[in-house]
């Protein structure tokens, strides 16, 4: 497989700054030296966690909606 040059990969990450509160960064801090990585590895992991799981739940909804749609004409007589 061929390797990306830096340059080539840095494009592949978004920088942003990112005001967070104190609580969730006193969380993630000792999270990042236990596991020895920096703490953007920390909030992102973090981040895209919340973002599936908000993903999976909407899409949840999506699927119940549809089934209460589809059976809608039924009952439970």
């Amino acid at each position: 497989m061929k390797r990306q040059s830096r340059r080539a990969s840095s494009t592949l990450n978004g920088r942003t700054t990112l005001t967070l509160p104190a609580d969730s960064l006193r969380q993630a801090e000792p999270i990042a030296r236990t596991r020895k990585v920096n703490l953007s590895t920390v909030i992102s992991e973090a981040l895209s966690d919340g973002l599936r799981k908000h993903i999976a739940a909407e899409r949840s909804e999506q699927v119940l909606d549809a089934y209460k749609r589809a059976f809608a004409g039924f009952s439970e007589e």
